[in-house]
């Protein structure tokens, strides 16, 4: 396979194997496509994550979200929290 960059992207390879950034250009196609992996796998996970969450929408499980609703979520979590802390210290005696 034959990869045409553009004099600017040709630069900045060059930049980067001159500067010892990169050993050459196969180094930098090769860094740009596990970048491009990184970016697919992440928009695959948020695709999944929109999808689980419109079928948890469609199921009726939905929690309204109110100042009230947002202050017991906080209290729960506090509880929780501490809960957690207080078990550690007594696990550390």
């Amino acid at each position: 396979m034959e990869v045409q960059l553009t004099p600017d992207q040709q630069a900045l390879v060059r930049d980067a194997v001159a500067s010892g950034r990169l050993t050459g250009p196969e180094d930098a196609m090769q860094q740009a496509l596990l970048m491009w992996e990184e970016r697919e796998r992440r928009r695959a996970e948020i695709l999944a994550s929109i999808d689980m969450a419109e079928a948890s929408l469609a199921r009726g499980e939905v929690r309204a979200i109110t100042e009230e609703s947002m202050r017991q979520l906080a209290e729960e979590v506090g509880q929780r929290g501490r809960a957690r802390l207080a078990a550690e210290q007594r696990q550390a005696r």
